[in-house]
This record gives structure tokens, sequence and C-alpha cells, in this order.
């Protein structure tokens, strides 16, 4: 009865529609999580700075390393399969990281609820609590990243792809809406058990999509293992033809890396942009109780932050067609280059006016995360040229993707860090003890503004951020090559050399 009611729904839901839909299940989580964390720590659980700032160091080493680790422990065999004379392939592939997301996919949910009981001293429980998700939610960032990159080659099907992850992405974020009407630092109670609604939902989410996606792959991979048990039944006896070769080792693999120079130049760019999109998830409540608490309402608040939330996703449906049109790498080059202007006339409006705040601080956020939705096409295309340019016989796409985040998460660790140390530089303001600092660096307000000197620091880092991130992220994308005809060049290679092996989500 159950394996029928499946094989009725893989006859009307696309593969892409269900790949896209495994992005509901972490987004429903994880927007409530970015929100909620440091506010719980500082407010409801009262950590104090030393153990905020050891945790966040500690979380800084383990978020970087772990992607590489992950990446390495999940596609070592696929680098090492040419010793074994058993290439694996792409249908397999996909098999493997469907299993490891059902798997993880679960546990990420059950570690998002450590956050939201005090179980263990303050600065304990955020050690272990930011460790523990951070590594579940890794594994499963990187196998659904990855399968970006093994279910298909050109641009248009990866478009198609991540087209599906932005509108499950969008419904995921409605929970941040949903979480203004049950978060209270006095009363805890419905906060939890709303927190405890939104993990079985992704539990329950998570297991039910694995498990129809792997059975539509099974049915691939099926007759390709029979082909290769005859096959080898065939060739007993035999000497084999060509020579086994030796696995690819870490150290080789770095060294490959070391030398891919349009992936130097992405990271760059990138532990910029994972800063600033940090950075606006952080200080996003701040900048509303301190720029804009005094004109609006809190019900047009929680609204502006819950549209912030979801209209990256739904914009991104529109970048995703300008890709089509004029290619990735274009689009994220008009996106700085927007971010840039909008921070300029910002700066030069000032701090006074309330209607031009409130869309900047919402389109600022709405670009910066639309630009970090595009990325995952760019990691692909550079997993395409290691594939090429190294010769592979099967694409590292994990490992791609944790080696840019062993480089680029640093900078989800330093946005806290460093935005607090500058608003306490800055204004004085210091979150941990609620009390302004006598002696600080912080500019005095412009005479006759009526500007407070906190409310002007605000302003200063709301636009000053955007504009230096842009300028940085300008001149680090200007040196980035793979587009237009070599980007073209490089995927007609790799779809020559695994027109066997690669899956058509269309037909699947």
């Amino acid at each position: 009865m159950g394996r029928s009611i499946g094989g009725c729904w893989q006859g009307v839901v696309s593969t892409g529609v269900l790949y896209g839909s495994l992005a509901l299940f972490t987004s429903v989580l994880h927007n409530v999580f970015l929100l909620y964390y440091v506010e719980t720590f500082v407010s409801v659980y009262k950590i104090d700075k030393v153990s905020f700032w050891v945790g966040e160091t500690v979380f800084l080493l383990w978020n970087s390393f772990n992607d590489p680790l992950f990446g390495w422990l999940s596609d070592r065999a696929f680098l090492s399969s040419a010793q074994t004379g058993s290439q694996v392939t792409s249908p397999e592939v996909v098999l493997k990281r469907l299993k490891a997301l059902s798997a993880n996919g679960p546990l990420l949910a059950l570690s998002f609820l450590a956050f939201w009981v005090a179980w263990a001293t303050p600065g304990l429980q955020f050690l272990v609590c930011l460790c523990l998700y951070d590594g579940f939610l890794t594994m499963v960032d990187l196998h659904h990243s990855a399968l970006l990159a093994d279910l298909a080659v050109s641009a248009a099907d990866r478009t198609r792809l991540n087209f599906h992850c932005s509108v499950f992405s969008a419904l995921g974020s409605l929970s941040v809406f949903l979480s203004y009407s049950f978060w209270d630092k006095e009363d805890f109670y419905a906060f939890r058990l709303f927190c405890l609604s939104l993990a079985a939902f992704s539990i329950l989410g998570f297991f039910l999509i694995s498990r129809l996606l792997r059975q539509r792959f099974e049915m691939d991979v099926r007759p390709r293992q029979d082909e290769a048990l005859a096959l080898k039944e065939l060739s007993v006896g035999h000497a084999p033809l060509t020579c086994p070769e030796r696995p690819l080792t870490i150290r080789q693999y770095l060294k490959q890396l070391s030398k891919h120079k349009n992936f130097m130049w992405f990271v760059s760019m990138n532990l910029i942009q994972v800063f600033h999109c940090h950075f606006n998830n952080n200080f996003f409540p701040l900048f509303l109780e301190h720029l804009l608490s005094d004109n609006i309402s809190s019900s047009t608040g929680s609204i502006l932050l819950g549209i912030s939330y979801v209209a990256p996703h739904l914009n991104n449906l529109y970048f995703l067609s300008l890709c089509q049109r004029h290619g990735v790498y274009r689009v994220i080059r008009w996106l700085f280059m927007l971010k840039l202007g909008l921070s300029v006339a910002m700066l030069l409006a000032g701090a006074d006016h309330v209607f031009l705040l409130c869309i900047f601080i919402a389109s600022n956020r709405v670009f910066t995360e639309g630009t970090c939705k595009l990325l995952k096409l760019v990691i692909s295309d550079l997993v395409d040229e290691d594939f090429v340019v190294n010769r592979r016989k099967q694409a590292a796409s994990a490992l791609l993707f944790g080696m840019v985040a062993l480089v680029t998460k640093p900078g989800q660790t330093f946005a806290p860090l460093i935005g607090t140390w500058l608003l306490c530089a800055y204004t004085g303001y210091d979150i941990f003890l609620r009390e302004p600092v006598k002696d600080t660096m912080g500019l005095d307000a412009a005479p006759g503004s009526g500007t407070p000197p906190l409310r002007l620091g605000c302003f200063h880092m709301l636009v000053f951020v955007p504009i230096t991130c842009a300028l940085l992220q300008l001149a680090a994308w200007s040196r980035f090559t793979l587009h237009g005809r070599k980007l073209q060049g490089i995927k007609s290679c790799r779809q020559g050399a695994q027109h066997g092996g690669l899956v058509d989500i269309k037909a699947v």
C-alpha cells in the first residue's frame, strides 16, 4: 500500500519540486534560529560577555572546518573510485546524498530544539548548541547544495532547480511572521511549543520527501547495478586492461584547488557576502529599535521584519529569470552596484527620513540575501570547471562546497563580533551591560540635528558596512573569469565526459 502511494506521488510530483521542497524544512528552522538565538542567550538566559565571545570563537573554528571535513568524508569515495575499477555513476551519487539527507535532516530539527530549553549553564549550552546545530546543518546544506551540481549540468536545469528552492524557501520564511505572535522574553512557554511544532513538521518533511526521492532514483540505479554485475562476471579470469590509479589525497586536492584562480577570487568575494548577510541578520532588530521604533508601531516593525525574510526568496525568482537572459555573473555584478548606489544615496539623505530608512533597511537585506541565493549556481559552475580542468572521474560537488565554506564561513562569526565591537567603540552602547560606556570613540550628534549619538552611530553602521562590502566585492568579482564563452566551453566538456551518467531531471 505504502509503495503504491509513493508511486502515485512520483507520477504527479516532479524531481525539481521534490528537491526544492527540502529547502522548506531547513528554512522554517534556520530563519527562526538566526533571528532569536542571540537574543535568547543574551536576554533570556543572561549569558556573560566572556562566555559569548568564547562560544563564538570556538564556533568560528568548528563552523569553518566541519564543511571541508564532511565534504571530504562524503566525496572521497568518488575521488578514489578509479582505484577499484568501478566508476560511480551520477544516480548512485544522488542516492548517497539522499540517504545522508534522510538521516541528518531529522537530527537537525532535534538539535534546533536544544536552544529553547535551559538545560545547562548559559555559556556551556551556547557552545554545545551552536556546534551541534551547525554540524547537522552543514551535513544537510552540503548534500542539498551538492545535489544542484549532481542533478544537472546545464544552466537552464540548474536555474529550474534553484527556482523551486526559492519558492519553498519563501514559504519557509513565513515562520518568521508566525514567530512574532509567540515570542515573549518574559514567558517562553508559547515560543517553545511553537519551535516544537516547527521541528516536528521538519522531521516529517525530511523523512517523506527524501524517501520519495530515494525510491525514484533507486529505480534508475538498479538497472545500472545489474549491468555492472553482468560485466563483472564476464571479466572473471581476465587481467585488467588498465593499471589502477592511486586515490586522490587531501593534500593533492588542496594543491589543485590552490591553482584554481576563479575559486580563489570567488571565495574572496563570498567571504564578504557571508559577513554582510549575517551582519544584517544579527543587527536588523537593533536597527529597527534605535532608528525606527519612535516613528513606527511594533506591528509595522514585525511586518517589515517578516517581509525582509520572505521577499529575498520571491525576488530571487525574478533574479533567476535575469540569470537565464544575461548570465549569473552579470546579475551578481548589477546587485553589487545596486547595493553601493542605494547605500550612498541613503548616506546623503541622512538619518531623519523615516520612510527612506524603512525602504533601505528592508531593501538592503533583500538584495544582499538575493545575491546569496544565486551563489550556489556559481559554485556549481566551479564544480564543473574543477571536474574538467583536473579530469576527474566524478565531480566532487560536496567537497568543493565544503572548501568554499571553509574560507567563507568565518564571516558568519565575524559579523556579530565585529558588529558589537563597532557599536560599543563608536557609540558606547554595550548590548551585554545595557549601560553606555562613558569614554567612547563615538562622534557627537550633528549640531542642531537632535539625533542621539546611539542613533547616529547605528545609522553610520547601517550605511558604511554595505558601502565597504560592495566596493571590495566589485574589485574581487572583476577578476572572476568563469562566465561567457569560457563557461559554455566548460559545460560542453563536462556534458561530453559524463553523457551516459547524468540524470535528466525533467524525465525522472
